[in-house]
Formats: structure tokens, sequence, C-alpha cells
């Protein structure tokens, strides 16, 4: 068994005593636009806290109304607002734990009229360009930023983080492609980081030595114009001169070029760029940026990199990764899969953040705890994310549990899902789920599909369909033609694709058979692989840490992609993710065909027409990845026998492959049962 003793070993922030290595990174989760905000917020940390998570950092507020994310969002900086503050503190500190305030300016990032700037340029992300600050009014926001570091300690939390990081006010200040300003906080690089200083200052002048003041800095800022990684170390050590008592690391800025927390990135890919920070400092500094194993965080502590580590979305998806740490039981950890899906894919669309692993992340106050009033005996029928998830919930929930999967193993598109370059996390995913059924005690049958009688006669209180999906076959002229294969054959490495592709269909599957052709899976694994991949150079001379980008050669395969709708191929992809995977494609030279009519396949190849004119593209596969049917087979034999089966994942709604949609379904209904 691994054991974890540095990271499990308390750590002294300023006047503060940590109890381990471990903290909850700040996130953001629009929970404060929901209803009851500040019991769901309190449940929220609460629960990370009682997960014996060793220090949290708060999702960002903003200290004036123009450094707001968005029109409404999290902003302190009245007196008046310390109580409904006081209600999230106070459960933290009843769970054990300790909890700090971010501040956080959103500078021209903020997606309101009235953002600002050190200088008027717009970023590419947002619709608003930003008006830039006067002398006077850089000053009057540091003496914001102060208040509200003091209503922060006043409302009960155990300290601020300044974040200067990730292309917000702060970061823009520093970096000379955003700082145009010739005063005293432009020009050079005294000048540049001059904002920040007087920040870090002023709020520890405020709030006096006993609260922590952590400063979270860009380790390296991915954009042209960043700053180099001399002058982030020498930044480094005039923060800690200011009087920050830990350096937090932040990885890119949000309309950087290179992807920082996807699940296409290496664990830990950023660790040279951490240690440069760490190399410069003498008080603690942490580390930040797909670290979801404490094997992976052990690790950057014992190589020196960072004295801390911070892991959000891991406590997305597990609230109790640091107690399950200490116990010894790290393999059942729920480990963040960095899918992005349910977390910044939502909050990018204005919706609020859960997880894909973990439905109950944000919704603590929906689902009750405790075991059922009644034991029942269940049978689940579908080893696939669903059926996993609704066995293991209704196991949890105190029932007796049976999984039926017709395959030799668990899994069922989870085992697609893995083979694809840039998801082999969803290994994860699988041995997560099957290491709580076996520790749940979960009766498993698996090799053989089961039957209406083999399930409703066995005296079942509950019989759950999570039968999955069959691959729907469009109506096209020579559709059972010999080049023609599924996703399926592909992704399971039953039909090796020829050297000329065409794909129909272009949603998730569609892309993912795409990557799957023609990506490299060492991107995911090897940091020089990825970084090669994506222009990244860590030379401390390095302008924002980017490098030239390498011509690729030749792609081993020529695919085409098409689709029936006349938009933008990927248009439904993840906002967080998608981009990363139209621009890889684009580098491996596939062509994207929209407004698609199919006419038919043949010896020829694919036919088809777009505005009318009629083409042919002569290839030597077409994958079929048009969408799926929900396969209720057995669902429609029991209702015909009297049973009265429920539904769940693709068997009750196929129209994507949905795990998100699926994994939440069949865990609330494994709660109703």
């Amino acid at each position: 068994m691994a054991t974890y003793d540095r990271l499990l070993t308390p750590l002294t922030v300023g006047a503060t005593v940590l109890p381990n290595r471990m903290v909850m990174g700040a996130m953001h989760t629009r929970l404060e636009t929901l209803d009851r905000p500040h019991e769901r917020l309190a449940a929220f940390y609460a629960a990370r806290a009682a997960g014996e998570i060793g220090l949290i950092l708060s999702g960002g507020f903003a200290p004036n109304p123009e450094g707001v994310m968005e029109a409404g969002g999290p902003l302190f900086n009245r007196a008046e607002q310390c109580a409904e503050h006081r209600v999230v503190t106070r459960a933290v500190h009843d769970a054990g734990g300790k909890i700090v305030l971010q501040i956080l300016h959103a500078g021209r990032y903020a997606k309101v009229p009235e953002c600002v700037g050190p200088s008027a340029a717009k970023a590419r992300i947002n619709a608003y360009a930003p008006r830039a600050l006067s002398t006077q009014e850089v000053r009057a926001t540091v003496a914001d930023f102060a208040n509200t570091a003091a209503l922060a300690v006043q409302a009960g939390y155990d300290g601020v983080e300044i974040m200067g990081s990730e292309g917000y006010l702060i970061n823009e200040f520093t970096a000379a492609a955003t700082n145009q300003r010739d005063d005293e906080y432009g020009g050079s690089f005294a000048g540049r980081i001059r904002f920040a200083l007087d920040i870090v200052r002023a709020v520890r002048a405020t709030i006096g030595r006993e609260p922590m003041l952590i400063y979270r800095v860009s380790s390296i800022d991915l954009v042209e114009g960043g700053m180099s990684g001399a002058e982030i170390a020498a930044f480094a050590k005039e923060i800690e001169a200011a009087g920050a008592d830990l350096i937090n690391t932040g990885v890119g800025w949000h309309e950087s070029a290179v992807p920082t927390i996807a699940a296409c990135v290496p664990r830990a890919a950023w660790r040279d760029a951490i240690r440069n920070v760490k190399e410069a400092v003498s008080i603690p500094v942490m580390a930040s940026n797909r670290i979801n194993t404490p094997e992976v965080a052990q690790a950057l502590i014992d190589s020196g990199v960072a004295d801390l580590v911070s892991m959000a979305r891991p406590l997305l998806a597990d609230p109790d990764f640091a107690k399950k740490t200490r116990l010894g039981i790290a393999d059942e950890i729920n480990t963040c899969i960095g899918c992005n899906q349910a977390c910044l894919d939502r909050i990018f669309t204005e919706r609020t953040a859960t997880c894909l692993v973990n439905p109950r992340a944000g919704r603590e106050i929906e689902f009750a705890a405790g075991k059922a009033l009644q034991r029942k005996r269940i049978a689940v029928v579908g080893g696939g994310p669903a059926g996993m998830a609704c066995a293991v919930n209704a196991a949890e929930h105190g029932h007796a549990v049976t999984l039926f999967e017709a395959g030799a193993r668990l899994g069922g598109q989870l085992n697609l899902a893995k083979a694809v370059p840039g998801k082999a996390e969803f290994h994860e995913m699988l041995r997560y789920f099957e290491v709580r059924l076996k520790k749940l005690g979960v009766t498993l049958r698996l090799g053989r599909p089961a039957t209406a009688d083999e399930v409703a006669g066995a005296g079942f209180d509950e019989i759950v369909i999570a039968t999955g999906v069959t691959p729907r076959m469009p109506d096209i002229a020579g559709i059972d033609h010999p080049k023609v294969v599924s996703y399926i054959d592909v992704l399971t490495g039953n039909v090796e694709a020829g050297e000329r592709v065409a794909i129909i269909g272009a949603g998730g599957i569609g892309f993912d058979v795409a990557v799957y052709l023609l990506g490299d899976a060492r991107e995911s694994l090897d940091r020089g692989a990825f970084f090669r991949a994506w222009g990244v150079d860590l030379a401390k001379t390095s302008e924002g840490g980017l490098a030239r980008l390498d011509s690729h050669g030749a792609p081993r395969r020529r695919v085409h992609m098409f689709q029936r709708k006349a938009e933008p191929l990927g248009k439904g992809l993840g906002k967080s993710t998608g981009w990363i995977l139209k621009a890889s494609l684009r580098k491996a030279g596939v062509t994207m065909t929209s407004g698609a009519t199919y006419k038919a396949i043949d010896d020829e190849g694919l036919h088809y027409r777009v505005d009318g004119k009629p083409h042919v593209l002569a290839v030597d596969h077409v994958v079929l990845c048009a969408g799926q049917l929900s396969n209720r087979t057995l669902y429609d034999e029991l209702i015909a026998r009297g049973a009265r089966p429920l539904l769940t994942g693709g068997a009750d709604v196929a129209a994507e492959l949905d795990a998100l949609r699926a994994i939440d379904h069949a865990t609330r209904l494994a709660m109703t049962m």
C-alpha cells in the first residue's frame, strides 16, 4: 500500500499551521446565482473541509463593481456583506477546515461594458473593450483590494489570496503585451509589477501578520508579450519581499493558444515552470494544474518542485480526496478525468458547476444523506457509466445490488473513450467504479446478456435497464458496402482504417474518431511531446514561454469529416476543449465539410452533394458516427411480461453519448429507490 508521508505532513504558512499539503484551489462555481446561495456554498465547502483538505481557496470575489466576472458576479466590498460570508466560514470551521477568500479583479476579461484594464487593448475572448485605468484609478483599485481583504478577515476567513494569474487584471499589468502605460505603472519591468506589489503591501498593512496572505503568480504566461521565466522569478522575489506568506502558481492566460488543464495535458506538465518560482523564493510555493492523484502530488513535493499542491477540479470529483489519502485507500478516490464538461464548460456557458464523475458536487443540499428506509434487491442491467453509477449509488444507499453486463468487462462506452488520444484519464474512471463495486459487495454477472426470464424471475424489487445504445445506420445507398464501418469497429481496433477516411457525423464521436485516427497518444502522457506539439519553451529567456511551432510532417492518413447541418463542424463541442480538438485536427490537415447530402457509397468512394453540386471522394473507409439509438430490447421484453423496469443512461436518452447526463440521471435514480 502506497504511503504519502510528505503529502500528509503539516506546514506552517505565515502564522497558520496547515494539517497537510493538499489545498482545494479556487474555482468559479456560479452557485451564487441559484436559490439559497450561501447555504449551497456553505455545504459545498464544508463537505471538502470534512474531507480533510488542508486549506480551501474560495472562488474569486471582485473588490469593486468593474472587476466582476460578469454582471451580477461575486463582489465583496461592503461591511453588510460579512454576515452572508460568515455562513460559509462558520460551516468550514465547524467541519474542521480553513478557508481563504480569493480576491479577483477580472480586468479586460470582465464580461461587462464597464470593464477596465491597464490599457485599452481588447481581449479576443471578450466582446467588450476595456477602458484604460487612470493613475488615480489604479491607486484606488489598490485600496479596493485592501478593503476587501479587511472585510474577508472580519467575515471569518483565515486569510486572502490575491489573484495575479491567468490573464486577469494584475496579470495584464505585468505583461508588456497588455500594459502600454507610460506612467509609474507601466513601461519598465519595475513599472509593470508595481501594481501587484502595491496591492500586496496594502493588503498586508491592512490585515496584519496573523491572516494568511497568498499571491497567485503566473508561472508561465503562454501568450506573446508575456513575462519570461527570468522575469517571473524576479517578480516572485519581489512578491515575497512585499509581504506574501505563500505563492500559488497559475499557468497560462484564458486566451492562451496552449491547453493548460484539459485531459490532453500531461499530469503535472508545468512542474519546471513552478520549480522556477520555487527556486527564487524562501516562502512556501504551491503547485497547480493537472494534479489529480496523490502519487502526482507527492512526487511534486518529494522532488522539491513545490511545498503544497492545489487541486480544484479533483475536489469537485471527490470531496474526500485528502481523507482517503490519509486512510490509505487512494484507489477509492473518484479521480478527476480533466473532461471539463460539467465544470468549466458549464461556467463558460453561464451555468453552475458540478462534476461529470460526481453529480453531487455543487448540489450537496439536493442529495439526502443516510441509508434507504427499506433495503431492496436491485438488478441493474448494463455495466456502462450509467449502470455502474446506479449500482454504486444504490449499494451506498443500503441496497443489495446485482449488476449484469453482457461483455466480459465493465465499462461500456468508456472502453471506447479511453482508447482516444488525450482521454487516457477514462482509465481512472473505470478503476474507481470497479473498486467501489467490489468494496460495496455488488454482485457481478459478466460475460453474457441478461435475459428477461433471468431478471424478472429472480424476485428483484427493482430492475434498472442501462443497456446503452446501438449505432444508428443512416439511409444511404451502399450503406452495406465493405468500405463502411462503425465507430465501434474503429475504436475497438477491430478494423484498421485505411489511409483515406471519410467520417460521417461531426458530433463528439466523430471528433473522437478523427483524433483516434490522427492523434499521438504520447502528447497527453509525455511533457516533451506535448510541448513540441503546442509550441511551449520553458527556457527562462523565452517571452511568454512560447516557442515557434515546428512544421508537422505529412499526416499518416487523409481524413475528411462531414455533417448534414450547414454550420461549422464542432459547434456542439465543449467550450473549454472543443477548440483544442479543432486546432489539433486542423494541424493534421483534416478537411471539414458541412451541409452535405449523402447520395451513395460504392467502389469509387463516398458520393455527396454540397450546395447542389455533386462530389465523389475516393476513400478506403467510411466511418459512421451518425448518432445512436437506445437499446431497449430487454426493456421491451420485460414490459411485455408485466414488469415495471426503469430506464437510465443511453437506454433512456440516446441523442448523443453523454456520460455527464447518464451518470447524473443514474445517480439520482438510485437515490429514489
